[in-house]
């Protein structure tokens, strides 16, 4: 009689251990993002950076006391947010500016009357400007924000409560940084606050006072243009003189070109002073802790 075989049993497919390990990465995928939708949306910008990092395939970046040199405003690699505040460059007629430095981006904005004369009070005007570009730069960015204030060289009031342009321009960069941290957050609150109960905006993370660094500028930078201005000027007069001397030109022509002179040099410290209404935000390379 014949001896039946034994049946063997057929090892078990090994794409199921492949297949098993792909549905348990999803799965941790998709718990990741869901996780993501119920923190602070900042969060979602470090991530995003840290992918960006992974899938270019650049370096790690250099540490300098814990904080990171190469955390780009996300501001300058989204088309849509950098377009918007080019719109409202155009919309104010030259008078803003944005340009890429080593330490980020700065955004310049002068030639306007961001503050009463002698004062630290922002005009609504300021207020208005602001507020469109704060909340661009506030809300798109998890990045520490660098607030420059300035002022002419005209000595400030006897009667002034600041001591000296540079006390001066510190409060007027510290006013920028209030109005961007009090009434800006609470006005975008209201604006966002169906944002907010859905959870996807937390003024408290972007608004926080920490990321903020009011920086006063003084007077040094417009009075050394100003003395560059006037030793060209002398150098002018100076070159009239022996034109005169030499009998090239008459007493009346010298004395016309010399008040001529006199007005241009006028006319250029108006416009540097009218230059140095100015306020800058620079977005700095710096993840605010």
């Amino acid at each position: 009689m014949a001896r039946k075989r034994r049946h063997e049993e057929k090892p078990a497919a090994s794409w199921l251990t492949t297949y098993g390990d792909m549905v348990t990465l999803l799965l941790t995928f998709f718990v990741l993002l869901f996780s993501m939708s119920t923190i602070s949306p900042g969060k979602f910008q470090q991530v995003a950076v840290g992918l960006r990092t992974a899938l270019t395939g650049k370096p790690p970046s250099v540490l300098t006391g814990g904080k990171s040199l190469t955390e780009e405003p996300l501001i300058t690699s989204q088309r849509g947010i950098y377009q918007e505040l080019i719109r409202i460059a155009e919309e104010y007629q030259g008078k803003i500016t944005i340009e890429e430095k080593d330490e980020g981006t700065v955004i310049v904005m002068k030639n306007m009357a961001f503050f009463y004369p002698g004062s630290a009070r922002l005009t609504a005007e300021a207020k208005e400007l602001l507020g469109k570009i704060g909340s661009i730069v506030i809300e798109h960015t998890n990045n520490v924000l660098q607030i420059y204030g300035y002022a002419d060289d005209r000595p400030v009031p006897t009667d002034s409560i600041y001591v000296s342009n540079w006390h001066l321009s510190s409060a007027r960069a510290s006013s920028v940084v209030s109005f961007f941290t009090e009434e800006l957050k609470k006005r975008r609150s209201i604006e966002r606050l169906a944002d907010i109960r859905a959870g996807r905006f937390d003024p408290e993370y972007f608004y926080d006072g920490q990321r903020f660094y009011p920086i006063g500028v003084g007077d040094w930078m417009i009075k050394n243009q100003i003395k560059a201005m006037e030793q060209y000027i002398d150098t002018q007069k100076a070159n009239l003189k022996d034109e005169l001397n030499l009998g090239n030109i008459t007493e009346e022509e010298y004395t016309k070109r010399i008040s001529e002179l006199d007005k241009s040099l006028s006319l250029q410290i108006q416009q540097l002073r009218d230059e140095y209404r100015r306020i800058d935000i620079l977005i700095k390379r710096e993840r605010a802790k």
